[in-house]
């Protein structure tokens, strides 16, 4: 499973709006400067946000965006499936009903499940806020990684 470059994105930008916030509306300009993503980009992540009812926003020069839920209220999950739909490892996950031919048959089945359940779980029980008030001990905690990675960009 890879994540897209919007993945990513949207979950900055959230994040970001979680940081800085409040009950403040955002310009997408200050996000772009501060995330280094192009304003254009936002708009097209903003779209897909909005139009599900995650962010709150008004028009014109003080306009701008905001969460339309608090920080807590949003898993990471939640997010990444606006922008990546499911997350599942395997197309018969991906659906409510597994039609698979194969189902019944399937060696792999069981395992492609169990993966499943771990991505879910982990996306689903990390919050918005859980990403914002971060520091570089708690992402380590959140990762489970050792103190000998490198530094992530993404």
């Amino acid at each position: 499973m890879r994540i897209s470059t919007r993945g990513r994105y949207a979950l900055r930008f959230m994040i970001d709006l979680a940081q800085h916030g409040g009950e403040e509306y955002i310009t997408l300009k200050d996000v772009s400067k501060r995330q280094g993503i192009s304003v254009k980009y936002l708009e097209q992540i903003t779209s897909l946000l909005s139009k599900l009812g995650l962010l709150l926003s008004v028009r014109g020069p003080s306009g701008g965006y905001k969460l339309a839920r608090k920080p807590e209220n949003y898993t990471a999950g939640e997010i990444l499936r606006v922008t990546e739909g499911d997350m599942a490892p395997v197309a018969c996950l991906a659906e409510p009903e597994n039609s698979c031919p194969r189902k019944d048959n399937c060696p792999t089945l069981p395992f492609w499940k169990g993966l499943n359940d771990v991505i879910k779980s982990y996306l689903d029980s990390t919050s918005l806020k859980d990403l914002a008030v971060a520091t570089p001990q708690t992402l380590q905690e959140l990762e489970g990684i050792g103190e000998e990675s490198a530094p992530c960009n993404q």
